[in-house]
């Protein structure tokens, strides 16, 4: 495809519609990671304003990587387009993280706090417990079907190679329901029993002598 700009207008400049109230509210609601027509709602124009504006500053950025002389009355539209695909994307690298946080685990729910006497120094020992979250394979499972479809989306086709057949015939393919596998997945290869967190809530601690209060 070419990156040929398409002919303006002299003396465009900065669309009047382009403020910058309009371009912060649009950045702001971008970097929550929304959709962009709520975005673009948010900011007060329309999805078709924001798609305009998107394809002028991307075909400006096209055409200039192209070696094209830049055109000054597209500056606007590339600072808008660039500052709006580095929010989205920022915004998208926050939730993967929050995704592989949840399915690595060890995210803390609830710390206790016990004092008790040690009985062999005879010294009060605080002591801290904290609960963490197992490891979840959905979401692990959330991100190869979105990131990687062609192998792990819902309609995904796997190619099963049948051994022992006659050279050159065709390869068969059955579909795959991607959930029943998972969940079969749940019940064997992750079925990982994790032992529950000490239990200190009646404030008793093995092998040590409670301090009264």
């Amino acid at each position: 495809m070419s990156n040929r700009r398409k002919p303006r207008r002299s003396g465009a400049g900065r669309p009047t519609l382009l403020s910058e109230e309009v371009e912060g509210r649009l950045l702001a609601a971008s970097r929550t990671g929304i959709a962009v027509e709520l975005a673009a709602e948010a900011a007060g124009i329309s999805s078709a304003t924001y798609h305009r504006w998107m394809a002028r500053g991307r075909a400006e950025v096209a055409a200039r990587e192209d070696g094209q002389p830049p055109n000054q009355d597209e500056d606007a539209y590339v600072a808008l387009f660039e500052k709006v695909r580095t929010a989205r994307a920022m915004a998208a690298a926050r939730a993967m993280a929050n995704i592989r946080r949840v399915a690595d685990g060890g995210i803390v729910t609830k710390v206790t706090t016990r004092k008790f006497r040690d009985p062999e120094t005879g010294q009060i020992v605080e002591e801290t417990t904290e609960d963490r979250t197992a490891p979840d394979w959905r979401a692990d499972a959330w991100y190869l079907e979105r990131q990687h479809r062609t192998h792990y989306g819902k309609d995904a086709a796997l190619a099963v190679e049948i051994t022992g057949l006659v050279s050159g015939e065709a390869a068969q393919e059955e579909h795959v329901d991607l959930g029943a596998l998972a969940e079969r997945l749940n019940h064997t290869l992750f079925a990982v029993q994790y032992p529950d967190p000490p239990q200190l809530e009646d404030g008793s601690v093995v092998d040590a002598e409670v301090v009264d209060e």
